[in-house]
């Protein structure tokens, strides 16, 4: 432990979720003094907290609350005193299939209360977190910031949305916010229950004896980056003073097919069964690769873990969560 935290107190929306348990994990053990947990558990999960609880004890407290309701968020922050938001909650993007208007709006409601906190001055700095979505399918590659947003779902134009407002923000007001456009992140923990993505729900398929399952061709492509290594980026950004409304991207640089993933999965578990193709998802993206020269040049490099590594790992820790 390296103490980069050491005396701040931090709040984590989405904290009991997949990324966001595992930046509570580092900030604890980064020695925060105390960080708060806002999570309205829509995916989030009480056992994504329960290693921080046993090892920190009351330096971290849970808030069962609605990120993107004003007057609940003041009441957290007002007790809690931050010196740092990361704004990590959100629904996730299957959910914008079932209700589209709901998907789209939580986004934008979560980055105004937050941003309205901090124009009063109820904290001192936001991580904002984006999502690619926002950039759509690829019109050149790599994928830098500067990337046109064209989103295909209500989800990713939420998120899209909320960028714009916390941009403004910073324009407007100078408030300190810096945003983060993770990729595809994978890793322990991923939700592979309703709304599942792909790595854990072919896991998952696969031990229940079902076939995994490809929607479309399974030439469209993603960057995958392990969650530990945006987690490691993440803190690393937030120490900078210098990233105040600068958007920067994290993933590993490198794309890579559906298909290739599902063969991955198929490697590591040992199955040598077929494969079920499915119709294309409506408003799939065909294409990502992430540029990450900007965050590179600032923190380097931003995704050591090789893929086949992470996936190992990953499928390491759902076996012993099911023994």
């Amino acid at each position: 432990m390296s103490g980069r935290f050491k005396g701040k107190r931090i709040v984590v929306t989405g904290g009991a979720g997949f990324i966001g348990s595992h930046l509570v994990d580092a900030l604890l053990a980064e020695g925060a003094a105390h960080v708060a947990v806002v999570d309205n558990f829509f995916l989030g999960k009480e056992e994504n907290l329960s290693e921080a609880r046993a090892a920190h004890g009351d330096q971290l407290s849970v808030h069962r609350e609605d990120a993107g309701e004003f007057t609940a968020m003041k009441a957290v922050v007002d007790q809690v005193q931050p010196d740092l938001v990361f704004n990590l909650a959100t629904k996730a993007l299957l959910y914008s299939f079932f209700n589209p208007a709901g998907a789209c709006q939580v986004n934008l409601s979560i980055a105004t209360a937050l941003a309205e906190l901090l124009r009063m001055g109820a904290y001192g700095k936001l991580v904002h977190y984006s999502s690619s979505e926002v950039y759509g399918t690829a019109r050149v590659v790599p994928m830098d910031e500067d990337h046109p947003l064209l989103a295909e779902t209500s989800y990713a134009a939420g998120k899209a949305a909320a960028d714009l407002l916390v941009s403004s923000y910073v324009k407007m007001f100078g408030l300190d916010i810096s945003l983060i456009r993770p990729f595809n992140n994978y890793g322990p923990r991923q939700n592979d229950g309703q709304l599942a993505a792909i790595i854990p729900l072919t896991v998952r398929r696969i031990r229940e004896g079902a076939k995994p399952m490809i929607q479309g061709d399974g030439l469209q492509t993603r960057d995958f980056i392990y969650v530990g290594d945006t987690v490691e980026a993440t803190l690393k950004l937030a120490l900078r003073d210098d990233i105040r409304g600068r958007v920067l991207n994290l993933g590993s640089g490198r794309e890579t097919s559906i298909k290739a993933i599902i063969d991955g999965i198929c490697r590591e578990v040992a199955y040598d069964g077929d494969i079920d193709y499915l119709p294309t998802r409506p408003a799939d993206v065909r294409r990502h690769w992430a540029g990450v020269d900007a965050a590179t040049a600032l923190i380097g490099d931003v995704a050591p873990t090789q893929l086949d590594v992470g996936l190992a790992k990953t499928i390491a820790w759902y076996r012993g969560r099911w023994s």
